[in-house]
């Protein structure tokens, strides 16, 4: 988060980006875009609205499995990461000042692991009226037995790559996430740590068409959406 009232931010992002994703028609890519503007605009007008959460914002980051890849959506400092065998790859871009330093040559990344300004996100959802997230137009291929990892920087910021990996090829997804936050805990635990461990499996062709094709409503229960009934609208969004 890293922001002011960042729960608040947070909570407001997931609410919309769920409701996107299973109401809002098109590919994946067009869906992801809708979803992070109009996240983006619901956090911002929320804030202009409710004084005492000036300046909130959330980093995020989404991904999507759609006809067996993963699609990424992306705007701040969580990460995304799959791992393959035992090999971890971080999909996401840190959109921090110390990675863009890093990419642009002015900084080495062992000098971005110590830097006083590494906490300095570039953007993040709801700070400002637009947002440019990072959207995969092109989606990334799945393996059987592939983990994805998608985490805030409370875990990736005081546990090592390694480490994560270690630990999400030996545990089971949910025992990894358990063992990555007490990890981060153990290590200082100064930020909030958010950790979600999923694992690619190869489904029955019996059940593929319904699993790929069957839409169902974001909030079938009445009451579950009513925290977002003051939300703008997103049909039609480009």
């Amino acid at each position: 988060m890293g922001h002011s009232a960042g729960e608040v931010a947070s909570r407001l992002a997931a609410e919309v980006i769920r409701r996107c994703l299973f109401e809002v028609p098109g590919a994946v890519p067009r869906i992801l875009s809708t979803a992070f503007v109009v996240a983006n605009k619901a956090i911002f007008d929320y804030a202009a609205s409710h004084p005492e959460c000036a300046g909130m914002g959330t980093t995020c980051t989404v991904l999507v499995v759609s006809n067996d890849k993963v699609f990424l959506g992306h705007v701040g400092d969580s990460r995304a990461y799959v791992l393959r065998g035992a090999t971890l790859r971080q999909l996401s871009e840190d959109q921090t000042l110390v990675a863009k330093m890093v990419r642009e040559g002015v900084m080495t990344a062992e000098e971005a692991r110590v830097s006083e300004h590494g906490n300095i996100i570039l953007q993040a959802l709801g700070t400002t009226p637009e947002v440019a997230p990072d959207i995969w137009h092109e989606g990334v291929a799945l393996q059987p037995g592939d983990t994805l990892l998608v985490c805030s920087d409370g875990l990736h910021g005081l546990v090592s790559d390694d480490v994560i990996a270690e630990v999400a090829c030996r545990l089971a997804p949910a025992e990894a996430c358990e063992e990555l936050i007490r990890r981060a805990l153990h290590a200082g635990g100064h930020d909030n740590v958010s950790v979600g461990v999923m694992r690619a499996f190869i489904a029955d062709d019996a059940g593929r068409a319904d699993r790929d094709t069957r839409r169902i409503p974001a909030f079938p229960d009445e009451g579950a959406h009513r925290a977002t009934r003051q939300l703008p609208a997103f049909e039609g969004q480009q």
